[in-house]
């Protein structure tokens, strides 16, 4: 009972105490005062009536006790006439006044600082920095992997602008990228779009501006009205590599227009179909390009022709013996130019382009010495033969995959398609009937992730098997993060993978995602082709941000027409039982009109963190090839 009514006196004093707080300002301030006076007068007197030297007279201790008071307020206790008094009072009043003011200004101003930089609306002073500009699934491996092309030097800083908050942004970022090394990572909030926003993080001294596509069906239009933006935030052309990404290839266009000239702008689902296609008939393609395209390895960059003015471009592929040389970008301003005729001559304005573990590593050496012509064999070219290709799922880069594939699969390949809806997916999208030549497609209705329907195909007939993701019935992905779509794609793997395990045979496997992390929980095996589309964006983002060049590079890497790499059988080159030094190898690919650049062994596709791929290894190393490994080739297709 006594608790009862202690509970209700405390809610009647606290709904007095909220109804006293609401009354306004001057109600409070009033409340207050009475507050003080109704303990420090107690107090005074109190303290004036022990004290055994105050005055003996009621008068002289009452005006001791005013005088306690005065001080305590802060309201000065002059003891005179009623007129001096009341002036001392009033000035003191207005000092009080005129102080609690002051402090209060001066308080609001340094929190409002506080917050200002909380927010991050102050500006970035940097020259030479990367600018990043949205917040998507792309930013944490943009930024891991910048933070790694700047490991080799001194100070380096990259600026990001997202209309998110500050410390969430550091946050996310210090939790994803533990070590920065060099690299400073500063952000600012505010709305990309924004001219007067974008001049937060000084994108007219950067060296490189990055723009990432937010998730959501107007990602691409956003990505388009932050290029305009940053055009009329930098009026003219500037020093920055400008780098942007769209989804859809009907936005490629009007991003390339709003990007300029001196823009390169990537289209996700062109580059990820063409990918698809290729890693399929090629299995462990995708594995080179990872290797190829992170900064932890060996990755493109263009070295000056110093001493190779005058000779050709078949001498230059042994005149490195740490690097490999795969193209040459003209002085003459016509661009890069891949794999061209080994008889090309190589002037003194030329620059050649290699595959090096870094920029100070593509130093001239020659390896010719290193060659073995008693293991050169000569093997004719290998006629393409039909195929028989499944695609599992159906979204908007489906057309673009049947268009790849009718460009780079030989006569007679047929094509099995199961998606849900069948036949209608041709009424969705008709450009999907359009290209057809060589290709002979057949689509069939069905769940991808049902047991039956799977059963039914006889997968381990199947040359190639490709994986995309599917919406479930009824929707639609909005984006390709759509964890719904991952999630239908990991259990059709799973049942593929009891399918291969009860036939007892490898199915060559291809399959795209849109999340890394769904990718390290797949059903595959090791070493298994994943085309992550925002992870390779990322990637090639970065890459082309570091070197404008690289941009044609990929350009005809990722085409059907044009120089290509491919994974070719090593006994087309070589002798196999027998080591040989890599050099052997690259002459053998130079006589073939080629350019060797690694290699993959089949024994070792299932150890280690690489799966048997080599890359750029020195060409006077020794390996001993079976007949079943790969020499890794860039050539015309």
């Amino acid at each position: 009972m006594a608790q009862q009514h202690t509970k209700s006196l405390r809610l009647r004093l606290r709904y007095r105490f909220d109804h006293l707080v609401a009354g306004g300002t001057a109600a409070l301030i009033g409340w207050l005062a009475l507050a003080c006076l109704a303990v420090v007068i107690p107090a005074s007197t109190v303290l004036v009536w022990a004290d055994r030297g105050a005055p003996t007279t009621l008068s002289g201790r009452l005006t001791a006790v005013w005088v306690s008071v005065g001080q305590t307020l802060k309201i000065g206790g002059a003891v005179g006439s009623p007129v001096y008094v009341l002036a001392s009072v009033t000035l003191a009043l207005v000092a009080l006044l005129f102080v609690s003011t002051l402090v209060s200004l001066i308080t609001t101003g340094i929190n409002e600082r506080i917050m200002a930089l909380r927010r991050g609306h102050s500006t970035v002073v940097e020259a030479g920095h990367t600018v990043v500009l949205g917040w998507s699934d792309q930013i944490l491996p943009v930024i891991g992997e910048l933070v790694a092309a700047n490991a080799n030097q001194r100070r380096s800083a990259i600026a990001v602008l997202a209309p998110m908050d500050k410390v969430e942004m550091e946050d996310e970022i210090s939790t994803s990228v533990a070590r920065t090394g060099t690299t400073r990572i500063i952000c600012r909030s505010g709305r990309t779009t924004d001219p007067t926003v974008l001049a937060r993080v000084s994108p007219q001294t950067a060296k490189a501006v990055l723009v990432l596509p937010p998730a959501g069906e107007t990602g691409d239009a956003h990505v388009v009205k932050t290029l305009l933006a940053l055009d009329a935030a930098v009026p003219g052309p500037g020093d920055a590599v400008v780098v942007a990404a769209v989804r859809d290839t009907r936005n490629h266009l009007t991003a390339r227009l709003a990007a300029g000239p001196g823009g390169h702008v990537l289209c996700v689902d062109d580059i990820i179909a063409r990918l698809l296609v290729q890693t399929a008939r090629q299995p462990g393609l995708s594995l080179v390009y990872q290797e190829l395209l992170d900064f932890a390895g060996d990755e493109f960059y263009t070295a000056a022709a110093e001493g190779l003015a005058g000779r050709t471009f078949g001498e230059a592929l042994l005149a490195f013996t740490t690097s490999s040389v795969v193209g040459l970008l003209r002085g003459d301003g016509t661009g890069v130019v891949l794999n061209p005729d080994p008889g090309t001559a190589i002037t003194a304005g030329d620059r050649i382009v290699l595959i090096s573990e870094d920029d100070d590593t593509a130093v001239p050496q020659d390896a010719a010495a290193w060659v073995e012509e008693d293991a050169i064999v000569t093997a004719r070219p290998r006629t393409p033969l039909p195929e028989r290709l499944l695609l599992l799922g159906w979204n908007r880069r489906a057309p673009l995959v049947l268009e790849q594939l009718d460009q780079f699969v030989g006569p007679g390949t047929t094509l099995d398609v199961v998606a849900l809806g069948g036949e209608t997916t041709l009424h969705a999208r008709p450009e999907a009937a359009a290209v057809r030549s060589r290709l002979e497609v057949s689509f069939h209705s069905g769940d991808i992730t049902d047991p039956q329907v799977l059963a039914k195909l006889d997968v381990p007939s199947y040359d190639s098997v490709i994986v995309i993701g599917e919406p479930a019935a009824g929707t639609e992905a909005a984006t390709d993060t759509d964890a719904g779509t991952d999630d239908r794609t990991l259990v059709t793997l799973l049942h593929l993978r009891a399918i291969g395990g009860d036939a007892q045979r490898e199915l060559s496997l291809t399959t795209e995602m849109s999340d890394d992390g769904n990718r390290l929980l797949a059903p595959a095996r090791e070493g298994a082709d994943f085309i992550v589309s925002g992870r390779l964006i990322s990637l090639l983002m970065t890459q082309i941000s570091e070197n404008h060049h690289l941009a044609d590079v990929f350009e005809e890497l990722f085409r059907a027409e044009g120089n290509e790499l491919y994974l070719k059988p090593v006994c087309d080159y070589v002798r196999t039982g027998r080591e040989v030094a890599f050099a052997t190898l690259v002459e053998s690919a130079r006589r073939r009109g080629e350019c060797a650049v690694g290699y993959r062994l089949r024994a070792r596709t299932a150890t280690g963190p690489d799966f048997g791929v080599r890359l750029n290894p020195d060409k006077r190393e020794r390996v001993r090839f079976g007949e079943h490994d790969w020499l890794i080739v860039l050539a015309e297709s």
